[in-house]
């Protein structure tokens, strides 16, 4: 038998609802915030992705699903959206839509990583990117509020909000060279992966998730005490805009985020309910990015959160069943069975979700089946209905029944679906 791929899973039916809930409630959100959805190609050129994310990145390194099409192109599927994002930017010349360009996405991504609870081969995320002409820290504190926001609405209360700041090209090669000097003893017993990035991009040891190495980590100095005074001003800036709007937030000064292209504000939000992987969220500035890909001068801000691990995040109340039948049509017999297709064409052109079997069954197994669906009403149609121009509708909540003729049932299903009658559903 052939099954899924490992690293992947099927999203079945009575699991949809809590996707479509975190994606809809994205959507809500991020729209009251200017933010308008992107939706960019799943597989890009491979040095898209080796210019931006970094060549010596585990991401590009040994995590991406690359590989040559007929035309001799390397090409990869995305282990990310920021660097699409930026692209096209850049290819549809955004600059020229407003002095800063807001933008989300939702959709899978791929990275050929150990499959674990919340983390897969195939992945979701949800984003949002802010592209322009400024550094503004308001900008990046009403991201990061956007974020909070959405998080809150859908009831993940327990979290903490990390912020650093990962400083700029002329203040990080300093703090390189002393983070070089603070851990030069500790290296040789640090993990194989920390020992290959002292060499290459000594940055990223602090990011290392190894229980081990994090005593020798704890070594190295804080960022947030070797920034250059531009970016200590923004920092400190960004911290009073946070405060300002009541966002509670923790400083984490050894943060940085496992992509090259970071500059000035990184930030993770973490979550109770996922035990020791427990980020949520995490995202920050990179300025620079858009030159790095072609592109004009252009600042830009963003963040990323995994579906999956946020869906394990989420409140057992969230759980929202899927939205039951309203009608379901009990038919008796050939004649009735016609009449039946005929009622429910009509009644899904008023927007009704209506149900029936393509088999003839008893009457008592029909209702059954009705119950079983979750079905509001259920109607029943029989030779005695057709005879008198009447059909009769089942409450299936209280049981009672009416008589009523087509047009007076599809008025009374219809009126069942407004606003205010889905309400109080």
């Amino acid at each position: 038998m052939i099954q899924t791929v490992r690293g992947t899973f099927d999203i079945l039916p009575d699991e949809l609802p809590r996707w479509r809930l975190v994606e809809e409630t994205a959507r809500a959100v991020f729209r009251c915030y200017g933010y308008r959805e992107i939706r960019t190609p799943i597989f890009e050129r491979t040095e898209l992705f080796a210019r931006s994310v970094g060549e010596e990145t585990d991401i590009v390194a040994k995590e991406m699903y690359t590989f040559m099409d007929r035309s001799g192109e390397s090409l990869s599927l995305r282990p990310e959206s920021t660097a699409s994002v930026v692209r096209a930017y850049i290819q549809h010349k955004m600059w020229t839509w407003g002095s800063v360009v807001k933008l989300f996405y939702i959709g899978p991504h791929f990275r050929y990583e150990r499959p674990q609870k919340g983390r897969f081969r195939q992945f979701h995320q949800i984003g949002a990117e802010a592209i322009g002409q400024t550094d503004d820290p308001a900008i990046d504190a009403e991201l990061i509020e956007m974020v909070e926001e959405y998080l809150e609405r859908l009831g993940v209360r327990e979290r903490v909000l990390f912020l650093n700041s990962v400083g700029c090209a002329q203040c990080r090669p300093a703090y390189v060279r002393r983070l070089k000097d603070a851990l030069a003893d500790a290296i040789p017993r640090m993990c194989e992966n920390c020992r290959r990035r002292y060499e290459v991009n000594p940055l990223r040891i602090l990011d290392c998730k190894v229980e081990d190495d994090q005593p020798l980590i704890e070594r190295a100095p804080a960022l947030v005490d070797h920034l250059c005074s531009a970016c200590a001003a923004h920092f400190e800036a960004l911290r009073r805009h946070l405060e300002a709007r009541g966002i509670a937030y923790r400083i984490a000064p050894r943060l940085v985020r496992g992509l090259d292209y970071y500059t000035r504000t990184a930030f993770e939000i973490t979550g109770a309910r996922l035990g020791a992987q427990n980020a949520i969220a995490g995202g920050g500035r990179y300025d620079g990015l858009s030159e790095l890909l072609g592109g004009p001068p252009a600042k830009g801000i963003g963040f990323a959160l995994g579906v999956e691990r946020l869906l394990l995040a989420l409140p057992e109340e969230a759980a929202v069943a899927d939205e039951a039948p309203d009608l379901y049509i009990a038919y008796l017999g050939a004649a009735a069975r016609q009449h039946a297709f005929r009622l429910a064409r009509r009644l899904r052109r008023e927007g009704l979700i209506v149900l029936y079997d393509f088999e003839e069954r008893r009457l008592r197994r029909l209702l059954a089946q009705a119950d079983r669906v979750r079905a509001r009403y259920a109607v029943l149609i029989g030779d005695e209905e057709l005879a008198a121009g009447r059909y009769t509708l089942r409450d299936m909540r209280t049981g009672a029944q009416e008589a009523l003729s087509e047009d007076a049932l599809v008025q009374k299903l219809a009126a069942s679906r407004s606003p205010a009658a889905s309400a109080s559903r």
